[in-house]
C-alpha cells in the first residue's frame, strides 16, 4: 500500500482505530507474559532455595 500522508498511513483507510488498537492490545499482553514469568520465576528459585536450607537443618 502506499499513502499520500502520514495521518493517511495511521489512519489505515480508516481502519486505524482497529489496527493500532489490535498492536497496542498484543503489546499489551506480551508485556504482561514477561512479567508473570519474571515474577514466576523468582517465586520458583526462593521456593528452591527454601527446600534446600530446610533439607540443611
Amino acid at each position: 500500500m502506499h499513502w499520500a500522508s502520514w495521518s493517511e498511513f495511521w489512519a489505515m483507510g480508516g481502519y486505524g482505530f482497529y489496527v493500532w488498537g489490535s498492536y497496542g492490545a498484543l503489546l499489551l499482553l506480551m508485556l504482561v507474559e514477561i512479567i508473570l514469568l519474571v515474577r514466576g520465576h523468582k517465586q520458583t528459585l526462593t521456593r528452591i532455595r527454601r527446600m534446600k536450607n530446610w533439607e540443611q537443618e
